[in-house]
């Protein structure tokens, strides 16, 4: 086992934990699943996300002072922002192209899509403000007059309390109502300790890092030496920590896939079976398309953009950093080990993984984006709603913007596309549709969230002459 590479062990200990998951349903074991081992997966993630925050303050302030000169960092800005918005836009760009060709939402009983549909009119007869999308009337054709009583029976009966859809859809509200500069707002911390203490302020520790950093270079070398030696040593302590903590991560990630997995089937293994095949043709059209992003356009854009680094040799590199960020959902707790990986093993130097890479697992939810796109359009087709051209160009630009702010945290996508939702006139709480298939595609897309930030990191490192030997 001792020469076994660590990212196959985490995959072992992957597969291991859903077979204990699997074998646990049958045999009655899921609460002493969840009561005794799925804690050690909780504490696994809780330590990742301790090293992460002050890991991604230390290493833009370094990446920033390692500049030496203040010029460097607008440039090197500006191509990260740039080169994370395209790849978000060309994620967008191919879940709509796929869940338009595939138009996975025509696959449910016709039926159930008209009972959907009225369910939907009158939605929006009881909502201000909004209006039926594609201009048709289902309640007023006859036709479908039989239905008609069927579908304000299930409309007025239904309960999404149970399932925190109107926590979601609150949360969303609010930031709709916001003004057009809350995202600047937001941004700029009033209390930098209070920040570090919230996963969810990543944004506002980026700002205070990059804006420390930036005063660092503007003020003499021999005053700002005892700082910035404090911060390289915080920083080397940090990644130590990275390697401690990976050293059981095969464990820990046994441990978080097994109660992950009780959790959703409890005592009957056929609970989980049953929810996929239901959202089958859904969920594979997310699939295909986070595919696409993983094996094909990533790797394509490394071949054109950079030198010296092949289609295996770039997977070999990061193949730790996706298996951990499959397992634990989070970009921000797999930030520590991303950025570990990109810089040992594919060469990029450590200003460049230390500044590119903390704000891509922030700003760059490439993954998420291609997610929301397929779902929305996925929902409208299931509700048997034609959206136009314009309508889903509403939605490539709100999912582009709305993921930006997105918090590196599992299930913020949900948030995300309740935003874009209702930006485009559709009921929010449909998201209580795909809530059952949620967490395996957040899984999954968040590994695209994190193969993203390590082809930007590389390219902008070839781009800067900043990539050096691989380690592979």
């Amino acid at each position: 086992m001792k020469n076994i590479p660590l990212h196959w062990k985490i995959i072992i200990g992957l597969i291991l934990g859903v077979i204990w998951a699997i074998l646990s349903s049958f045999l009655g074991w899921s609460k002493f699943t969840i009561d005794w081992i799925n804690p050690f997966g909780v504490i696994f993630i809780n330590l990742l996300k301790l090293i992460a925050i002050p890991l991604v303050l230390f290493s833009i302030i370094k990446g920033i002072a390692d500049l030496k000169d203040i010029n460097s960092l607008g440039k090197i800005g500006i191509k990260t922002l740039g080169a994370y918005l395209v790849t978000t836009v060309i994620a967008i760009s191919v879940g709509l192209g796929i869940v338009n060709i595939s138009k996975p939402g025509e696959y449910v009983d016709q039926e159930q899509r008209v009972l959907n549909r009225l369910s939907y009119e009158l939605w929006v007869q009881e909502t201000n403000g909004v209006e039926i999308k594609d201009g048709k009337n289902y309640l007023n054709d006859p036709q479908y007059s039989h239905l008609k009583e069927v579908a304000i029976a299930n409309y007025h009966g239904s309960d999404i309390e149970d399932i925190g859809v109107l926590a979601k859809v609150k949360s969303a509200k609010d930031r709709k109502e916001d003004g057009p500069l809350q995202i600047l707002v937001d941004v700029v911390p009033s209390n930098i300790f209070f920040a570090l203490g919230r996963n969810s302020l990543m944004l506002q520790i980026i700002f205070f890092g990059l804006f420390f950093g930036a005063v660092m270079l503007m003020i003499d070398e021999d005053k700002a030496k005892p700082v910035f030696d404090f911060v390289v040593g915080s920083n080397e302590i940090f990644l130590k920590m990275v390697d401690v903590v990976m050293k059981a991560a095969p464990f820990f990630v046994f441990a978080l896939l097994a109660g992950k997995i009780s959790e959703m089937a409890g005592d009957d293994p056929g609970k989980v079976l049953e929810i996929f095949l239901g959202l089958g043709t859904y969920s594979l059209a997310v699939i295909i398309g986070l595919g696409l992003l993983i094996l094909v356009i990533y790797p394509l854009i490394v071949h054109f953009f950079v030198k010296g680094i092949s289609y295996k040799d770039f997977f070999k590199g990061i193949g730790e950093a996706q298996a951990l960020a499959f397992s634990t959902s989070s970009s921000a707790a797999t930030l520590p080990v991303t950025m570990e990986c990109v810089n040992e093993k594919l060469g990029v130097s450590k200003k460049i993984t230390s500044f590119v890479l903390p704000i891509g697992a922030t700003v760059n939810m490439d993954g998420t984006s291609l997610y929301i796109s397929v779902a929305v359009v996925f929902l409208a087709q299931f509700h048997l709603i034609d959206l136009s051209f314009a309508q889903q160009l509403t939605i490539v630009l709100t999912a582009t913007l709305a993921s930006i702010g997105a918090s590196a945290v599992p299930s913020a996508g949900l948030i995300m596309m309740i935003m874009v939702l209702q930006s485009v006139g559709l009921n929010p709480a449909w998201i209580a549709i795909i809530f059952p298939v949620d967490r395996i595609l957040d899984m999954l897309r968040t590994v695209v969230n994190v193969t993203g930030d390590a082809t930007v990191s590389t390219v902008i490192a070839s781009a800067e002459g900043e990539l050096g030997e691989k380690n592979l």
